[in-house]
């Protein structure tokens, strides 16, 4: 099973779109590997720099509706995966992007809207750490300023049951 929790990325935008996670002009590379460098390139939001330590750090990203939005592709949640990033907490994921997250053993957990305005309200005082109990469906948020959240979430079992075989490859092969 993968890592999961670290430093958080707060990108407050809807409807973040596969071209914006990972720029189609890169979906000719042969390895996973090669699309690390150019993962949320072309992201248009105020006040976030693709080449800034915060992304380089993240191993969350905190988001808003319609994640993954756009053309059904594996790369951007592989280019997210390259670059250590194993979750994406939305109130919304756009559905094949979803299911690729678990086919790949990541977790793309969805709150209320409620929750992520509780979580963006943390985004004041970064760094903000994440730790996450997938086991139980749990997330545990810790700002810089020594303000915590706690936030419990559903995992459907064979959602589950794919993150704890670490995708859905390593699923089929101990299952058949």
């Amino acid at each position: 099973m993968k890592q999961f929790g670290g430093p958080v990325l707060f990108l407050d935008r809807s409807d973040i779109n596969t071209d914006e996670i990972i720029p189609a002009k890169y979906l000719t590379e042969l390895k996973k590997e090669a699309l690390g460098p150019h993962l949320l390139e072309d992201l248009l939001l105020p006040g976030f720099d693709a080449n800034g330590n915060e992304l380089k750090q993240a191993k969350v990203v905190v988001t808003r509706a319609n994640f993954g939005c756009g053309s059904s592709r594996e790369h951007a949640p592989w280019a997210l995966e390259v670059n250590g990033i194993t979750v994406v907490i939305a109130e919304s994921f756009a559905r094949i992007f979803r299911q690729n997250m678990f086919n790949g053993g990541m977790l793309a957990i969805e709150l209320p809207a409620a929750a992520i305005a509780s979580i963006f309200a943390l985004a004041k005082a970064k760094p903000v750490e994440c730790k996450i109990r997938a086991d139980i469906g749990k997330l545990e948020f810790s700002a810089e300023d020594g303000k915590t959240l706690s936030v419990d979430f559903a995992l459907p079992g064979f959602e589950k049951a794919l993150v704890e075989a670490g995708g859905w490859v390593e699923f089929a092969d101990q299952k058949y």
